[in-house]
């Protein structure tokens, strides 16, 4: 057992849309992610998701509506529901999602992450 600095985590990378697992609580990850620009529209048929921005701002874009996510705000996106992250500007978030959480859900493609790195 350890404290864990999420600052210091941020540090350690610069690669954008490329989590990071920062620890594991039960079946699931904390993850850090930096994010800037748009993602890919994807779901998640079996996991929820919880966006938790420390760091600039996330759009969450639905298919009926968009919610802004500011530092120290969180959003949960349920299993099945399909979603667009977006910002503006890089932003750092952490992810709490269970284990078998694939980042692009549904969809394969270039931004497809099959193996994580553990900080």
């Amino acid at each position: 057992m350890h404290t864990v600095n999420i600052a210091q985590k941020f540090s350690q990378f610069n690669e954008l849309w490329s989590p990071k697992i920062l620890g594991e609580i039960n079946d699931s990850y904390i993850k850090a992610v930096k994010v800037a620009g748009e993602f890919v529209w994807h779901h998640h048929d079996d996991e929820d998701e919880m966006f938790l921005v420390v760091k600039g701002q996330l759009r969450m874009k639905f298919r009926d509506h968009e919610e802004l996510v500011r530092p120290g705000e969180f959003i949960i996106v349920p299993r099945g529901v399909e979603h667009l992250p977006v910002s503006d500007e890089e932003t750092q978030v952490l992810l709490f999602e269970p284990k078998s959480t694939l980042n692009t859900g549904n969809v394969t493609n270039e931004r497809t992450l099959a193996q994580l790195e553990t900080l």
